[in-house]
């Protein structure tokens, strides 16, 4: 048996059980506001290009936090968190804040550290290595495995966290973030509902309302995963979960298209007619009760799984620390070189590329530009901007990792479908200067 197998036969007896008490409708276990939530962003709508970061009282600081396991006293009870600080973190910068919360029977170090999955790899729902250091991440635990957010004591612990984190590190106030699977899906659906002026996003993969969830009328942008064969929490659930939000930012109903059951695929549904900065994204998978579904073969993958690249996209559209990157940038001589490697299945293929910057300068804002092999679009990426789909593709920076200085390397990436060719492209421009191209494993 895998980990991520052992993993699920302990989650769902338990889980199980927790629906039998709970019974077929759903209410919640307990709920309930017992703080006052943190400093809530400026504005619930999409900052203006440009605007600057809503920095907390940590940025300037000498940090005394550290990435680890750190223990807080809420409501009373020792509660405690993993934090992961990132590499080289700039006290002067302001950093976007995620929260991973674990399913019923995991652990703040699953999550954390990717382990059931595949460790490294799917750290933070493998958002970790998406960010690029570029964000703090906390991977809370919850009280007996799980997230029952009786009284809003799970709710407080959210709050009390963020106070402690942002008085020490540099936080941008308006990019604070939520998402997890199964019973962490329920809690980051919980804090969708009662902290929608706190968080800017959130992520609910595979949950139902197991949580909570106070007051639930405001609007939050929404991110909404499901299988559709789960059996433990079934999807009508989530789309329910989901038109609540649906409702809230006031987007367009409809029944978006779902995958044929058997196809082992995924549709990506992005809602109409929503209210500015609160977008509505639903994704329906062919499988069941899993973390980290891959199209094209049945059970969880850390490195083919599609989702985290969604996810990441649908959290960093958001904006605040500074303007994006000019849609159309003036090219800047560069010297580089690139390297990219590809791993490919039978219809689809994923492409980790690095570039480096051999030259004696820095590159301010750069955009990459490559021709696909005939039959591959890409799906989604991450780390950059990509327009369009397929052909002759132009890979654009994202706010950070706009400046690459001489010696450095940023890695992107994308996933692609293809119909039979799996090569990468021949060569690569960068700033319209042709790059060395230094050929990278295929697998």
């Amino acid at each position: 048996m895998t980990r991520t197998a052992r993993a699920r036969s302990l989650l769902w007896p338990t889980l199980a059980a927790v629906l039998l008490v709970l019974g077929t409708g759903g209410t919640a276990l307990g709920h309930g506001d017992a703080s006052t939530p943190p400093t809530a962003p400026r504005t619930a709508a999409a900052p203006a290009a440009g605007a600057d970061a809503a920095a907390s009282p940590g940025c300037g600081k000498a940090p005394t936090l550290t990435s680890g396991t750190h223990t807080i006293q809420s409501g009373g009870r020792n509660r405690s968190f993993v934090l992961r600080v990132p590499g080289g973190y700039d006290r002067d910068r302001p950093y976007r804040l995620v929260f991973g919360f674990h399913w019923l029977g995991g652990s703040s170090t699953d999550v954390a550290t990717g382990r059931t999955v595949d460790t490294g790899t799917w750290a933070y729902y493998g958002l970790q290595r998406l960010a690029n250091e570029s964000a703090v991440f906390v991977a809370p635990q919850g009280l007996d495995n799980g997230w029952a957010n009786t009284g809003g004591r799970d709710t407080a612990f959210v709050d009390d966290m963020i106070r402690l984190i942002e008085a020490d590190l540099c936080v941008d106030q308006d990019q604070r973030f939520a998402l997890g699977f199964s019973y962490g899906g329920a809690m980051s659906y919980s804090l969708a509902c009662s902290r929608a002026t706190v968080f800017r996003a959130v992520a609910v993969q595979s949950a139902g309302v197991l949580s909570g969830c106070d007051d639930g009328t405001r609007p939050i942008a929404y991110f909404g995963a499901h299988g559709l064969r789960d059996s433990v929490l079934g999807i009508s659930g989530g789309r329910a979960m989901r038109d609540r939000f649906v409702g809230n930012n006031g987007c367009t109903p409809q029944n978006p298209p779902e995958p044929a059951q058997g196809s082992l695929t995924h549709r990506i549904t992005a809602y109409s007619g929503c209210s500015a900065g609160h977008p509505v994204v639903w994704a329906a998978f062919d499988e069941g009760h899993i973390a980290a579904p891959q199209d094209g073969a049945p059970g969880d993958s850390g490195s083919r799984t599609w989702l985290p690249a969604e996810i990441w996209k649908f959290f960093t559209q958001f904006q605040s620390s500074g303007p994006g990157p000019d849609p159309e940038p003036e090219p800047e001589p560069a010297t580089c070189r690139v390297t990219a490697t590809v791993n490919a299945w039978n219809t689809g293929l994923t492409s980790n590329i690095t570039i480096t910057n051999t030259g004696t300068a820095a590159i301010g804002g750069w955009s990459l530009a490559f021709t696909l092999p005939g039959g591959q679009t890409i799906t989604s990426g991450w780390n950059a901007d990509y327009s369009p789909a397929s052909g002759r593709v132009t890979a654009r920076n994202v706010s950070h990792n706009a400046t690459i200085a001489p010696g450095a390397s940023v890695g992107i990436g994308f996933q692609a479908t293809h119909t039979g060719d799996t090569a990468p492209p021949a060569s690569y421009a960068l700033n319209g200067t042709t790059c060395a191209v230094a050929g990278g494993p295929r697998s």
